[in-house]
């Protein structure tokens, strides 16, 4: 740690989460093109029943009723149809999990901290390619919801709420917020090809999260960041290691094998049991380790979601 700032990799700083902003520009469509998790404010060369409206014309045999304009019909009393301007831009959600089991590092930051910038990347390179950008933030006083938007001080906002929730008093973690209750708020935010970014250690991942999880992927492409601590894979070498809260302390015994392989075991379940559910579904898995700078891990090559054949086949 910093002896200028005693909470650095602690607490994520909004400073810092700014100056995260990947130099550049470009979003989740470089080169304009238009593929699986890297869409941007692109317009199709066609009209259609898109999410936005273009204009009014006559109503011709065939028109879809459900698009009559009443209200022109009814000053003009002709009949005319709206058109909408077909859309190539998906929404971005993101995920950023700040509650106690992520108050935990050995290596550069807290993952929570680690898990603030992650989020913060993905705000700008969203707001860069033109996306509306919005996101949950799961914290330990609760869950924070913030829709969707392209306005850069809306999504400052965000990005000021996921650094508040690093800073918050963590408290036991049953005493927070569920996973699950954040996926299904997110779900809740989220229209049919939103980019959603779940970025957490998935430490309750029980039935209930993995069902909204699954849930989630059905209609949106999810990318779930796997955030850990190698000392949460494996145990050090053998011996007694003291270990802290912060306020008791107490020792760590890694001279036993059967224990050692047993931590192990804990940690490999809670991880395949994530990148299981990401494989059958169609879902993005990426590792996000502290000590790491996830500017590296969130390359826009590396987000392409997988095959959607695991997700059609098993919805």
């Amino acid at each position: 740690m910093s002896e200028q700032d005693p909470l650095k990799g602690v607490v994520a700083r909004l400073p810092e989460l700014v100056a995260a902003r990947p130099r550049g520009g470009g979003g989740f469509a470089p080169g304009g093109k238009v593929r699986t998790h890297q869409f941007g404010g692109h317009r199709s060369s066609f009209r259609g029943r898109g999410m936005e409206f273009d204009e009014v014309r006559a109503y011709h045999p065939g028109d879809d009723v459900r698009t009559i304009d009443w209200r022109v019909t009814a000053r003009t009393g002709r009949t005319h149809t709206k058109l909408f301007q077909e859309e190539r831009e998906r929404p971005v959600l993101i995920l950023a999990d700040a509650r106690a089991p992520m108050r935990f590092g050995t290596r550069g930051s807290f993952k929570s901290v680690l898990a603030a910038k992650a989020a913060a990347i993905l705000a700008w390179v969203g707001i860069a390619g033109g996306d509306r950008v919005g996101g949950v933030v799961l914290a330990p006083s609760g869950v924070g919801t913030f829709r969707p938007e392209r306005s850069r001080r809306r999504i400052l906002n965000f990005v000021r709420a996921v650094a508040d929730a690093t800073a918050e008093p963590a408290g036991a973690p049953e005493d927070g917020p569920a996973l699950a209750e954040a996926i299904a708020r997110t779900r809740a935010l989220a229209r049919p090809g939103t980019l959603v970014f779940l970025v957490t250690d998935f430490a309750d991942l029980d039935a209930h999260a993995a069902r909204e999880v699954e849930r989630l992927a059905v209609e949106n492409h999810v990318t779930c960041l796997f955030v850990f601590d190698r000392l949460e894979a494996q145990m050090p070498g053998s011996g007694l290691y003291p270990v802290t809260d912060g306020a008791a302390v107490a020792r760590l015994d890694a001279e036993r094998e059967a224990l050692r392989a047993a931590y192990a075991r804990r940690f490999a379940a809670r991880h395949d049991a994530v990148e299981r559910i990401c494989h059958e579904r169609g879902m993005t898995f990426l590792d996000l380790e502290t000590g790491t700078d996830p500017a590296d891990v969130l390359h826009p090559e590396r987000l392409r979601p997988l095959q959607s054949a695991g997700r059609r086949a098993s919805a």
